[in-house]
């Protein structure tokens, strides 16, 4: 019978060495890797002015339907006007990126010229925080303003995400007062916000609660790794005196 638990007790030993790797390789997921879908200017595909690319859905929010709708809007005001307008969806940033200097580098990068920015204008969403940034070219500036655009961005776009996270309308939105500024008409405006009483959500976050399972997880194979062959041990450690 102790020879038994002898071997029982060197197996949970084992055991134990077997998951305290898997722990530590639990923890450096949750808290300490990288964001996951965290996107950074050089994974963006490369566009150059002229290119009939103008819905970029990295996050995946739009519909096929909206997505196709938005590419031929815009399409049609590039060849009315010559004035290109491209929207682009993200997840998440990288460390240390903000929504502006993201936006600022994405245009650089596909219009590294003031002559190929002079015609643009860019429209970045970051999902996770429902953030939005809008540059623009000389071009553009001369009939959209930037108090107009950045109207666009912080009210035109922000309202529908605010309201229920809305992509598809916040840019099917975006993109019909762009059109009309950019086409000469008059420009229709920030959409009316209704005022309401905002109530507290009780419930929880999709991420919140992905990091509250992988929490639990990591709590349970501790007291597993920890326990287990404590308790093997007393149990051995009885039985030997016995």
């Amino acid at each position: 019978m102790k020879q038994l638990l002898h071997r029982l007790y060197e197996g949970q030993k084992y055991v134990q060495r077997l998951i305290l790797p898997l722990l530590l390789f639990v923890l450096a997921s949750v808290f300490v890797a990288a964001p996951a879908n965290a996107t950074g200017v050089y994974q963006m595909p490369n566009i150059r002015a002229g290119e009939p690319t103008w819905v970029i859905d990295k996050a995946e929010v739009l519909s096929r339907l909206n997505e196709g709708r938005l590419s031929n809007t815009l399409d049609d005001l590039a060849k009315k006007t010559g004035k290109e307008v491209r929207m682009v969806t993200m997840h998440r940033l990288d460390y240390g990126e903000t929504i502006d200097s993201f936006t600022k580098a994405l245009f650089k990068k596909w219009f590294p010229t003031s002559q190929a920015q002079a015609k643009q204008a860019l429209l970045v969403i970051d999902t996770l925080t429902n953030t939005t940034a809008i540059q623009t070219g000389d071009a553009v500036k001369s009939i959209l303003p930037d108090d107009i655009a950045e109207s666009v961005a912080s009210e035109t776009v922000a309202v529908p995400l605010r309201t229920g996270n809305k992509y598809n309308q916040a840019l099917l939105d975006a993109s019909d007062r762009l059109v009309a500024v950019l086409s000469g008409e008059p420009d229709p405006g920030p959409p009316v916000v209704e005022e309401k009483v905002q109530v507290e959500s009780t419930f929880k976050s999709a991420e919140e609660t992905d990091t509250q399972n992988s929490t639990i997880w990591v709590v349970a194979i501790l007291i597993i790794a920890t326990v287990v062959p404590m308790a093997t041990y007393f149990f051995y450690q009885s039985f030997s005196g016995s």
